[in-house]
């Protein structure tokens, strides 16, 4: 299963790179995690919870907005 998140405050590949290894390491269950810079955006394949995904990408430093549509 996968799913796509809004996150806001990504500006670079640095940002980029940041949010997908926070979510990889925090989040349980996380299979692969792709993220499109341009349209701020992560997709995550796996098992993982949104709330899992939420405490991951803050805990980075950037905002969570929720799954996209």
């Amino acid at each position: 299963m996968s799913a796509t998140y809004h996150v806001a405050g990504m500006t670079c590949g640095g940002c980029a790179r940041s949010v997908e290894v926070a979510i990889k390491d925090a989040a349980p269950g996380v299979e692969s995690v792709t993220v499109d810079l341009e349209a701020g955006t992560v997709t995550v394949s796996g098992s993982a919870d949104d709330a899992s995904i939420e405490t991951a990408v803050d805990d980075a430093g950037f905002t969570y907005g929720g799954r996209a549509a």
